[in-house]
């Protein structure tokens, strides 16, 4: 973790042919690809390939699937590092979370740690499981060494499951690294990490190997939406319940997780062509750019009276930076000042909110350009004054 500096923002350059693989609409700087990711041009071409041979012969298209599935899991895998047997497509990391908690069997007595940093539907999805112990992190966290130990001082002799985002939406930090979970793992604690960001963004998305694991592709991979994945140690696999009965329920993990009869498994299908589109592009140099372009945005920003950078993780495509004191106390806040900076500036951004103030993310990806950015701090400074 890295502390914000204060020195002059250094311009990243355009990345060649970036912006003509996405049919995103040019008139609007979209600078937060954290949230929805968007679909290249050539997945798309792909997705729908798919789609003409499914209505085409949907009996063969049907028949097939589940073959099919597993070839794309194994070739989505190959790409994450891990085993294709320990890995199943989902529709999203919300529901990879409930399926996740659903494999642990909690008794009535346990408790789950989760963070104040965790994403709202998946905090949820653990609280209606068991009791929840919340660690409350400070959105200026320093460094890797207060992080594990305001972790480690959350853990009660109930607690049973730590949660933790790999890459918190809100604030784009590094939470559940590998140390973290090494620390858990000594004391018992079984580990699922919220790896939403992680595919595509990070070199080895599982790291630290947690017990359970869940990502969407569909952000920093280039993958279709409704497309992600829950990773499982085999220990687990067994008792990960399938999301609908299913003829495929004899198979057992992952098989059973899949299948769901006369779904559209199109976007699984044309998964793995985010990837491998994104190793053609030279995935370290995707996430060098991409990172680059983040920190010119936070930059650019952080000159702006009353915003504040907070301190980031090298590498990262998102940078968070907190708002004047008192802004984006409440979602709604939040959400109807999010609202007006795309009306107002045609910037498309993340605001999140904050009991005593909240803060605005925003991203980099390969469409992007560093005007973009300057065009985001020029309008927001005018909308920040007086306020």
């Amino acid at each position: 973790m890295t502390l914000p500096g204060s020195g002059p923002a250094t311009e990243p350059g355009e990345f060649p042919g970036g912006a003509e693989l996405f049919r995103l609409d040019p008139a609007v700087a979209h600078l937060n690809h954290g949230s929805y990711g968007a679909v290249p041009v050539p997945v798309a071409r792909v997705r729908r390939r798919i789609e003409e041979a499914a209505d085409a012969d949907p009996d063969r298209f049907f028949l097939e699937v589940p073959d099919r599935i597993a070839e794309a899991r194994t070739r989505v895998a190959a790409h994450l590092g891990t085993a294709p047997e320990g890995l199943a497509l989902v529709a999203n990391a919300t529901e990879a979370a409930n399926l996740a908690l659903d494999a642990l069997r909690l008794d009535p007595d346990d408790e789950i740690l989760v963070t104040d940093h965790g994403y709202g539907t998946v905090v949820a999805a653990a609280a209606r499981r068991a009791r929840l112990t919340t660690v409350a992190l400070d959105p200026a966290l320093p460094d890797e060494d207060a992080l594990v130990a305001a972790v480690l001082a959350g853990i009660t002799p109930r607690t049973r499951v730590a949660l933790l985002d790999q890459i918190s939406s809100p604030t784009a930090r590094l939470l559940a690294t590998p140390r973290l979970l090494a620390e858990l793992r000594a004391r018992g604690i079984t580990t699922v990490v919220d790896g939403a960001h992680a595919p595509g963004m990070l070199a080895d998305p599982l790291a630290g190997r947690p017990d359970l694991w869940f990502g969407n592709l569909h952000k920093w991979a280039y993958a279709p939406p409704g497309t992600a994945v829950l990773a499982v140690a085999p220990g687990h696999r067994a008792e990960v319940p399938a999301p609908v009965p299913s003829w495929e329920a004899a198979r057992g993990f992952p098989g059973a997780v899949e299948f769901r009869a006369t779904a559209d498994y199109t976007g699984w299908l044309a998964a793995p062509e985010g990837l491998d589109l994104l190793e053609r592009l030279s995935a370290a140099t995707v996430r060098a750019h991409n990172s680059a372009l983040a920190a010119h945005g936070a930059a650019l920003l952080s000159r702006l009276p009353g915003v504040t950078p907070l301190p980031y993780d090298e590498g990262l495509a998102m940078r968070s930076l907190r708002l004047p004191r008192g802004l984006a106390r409440t979602q709604a806040e939040a959400s109807a000042l999010r609202e007006e900076i795309a009306d107002r500036l045609g910037c498309r951004t993340l605001v999140w909110a904050w009991p005593d103030g909240g803060g605005i993310r925003v991203s980099g990806q390969i469409y992007n350009r560093p005007d973009e950015y300057e065009r985001l701090a020029a309008g927001l400074a005018g909308l920040l004054d007086g306020r």
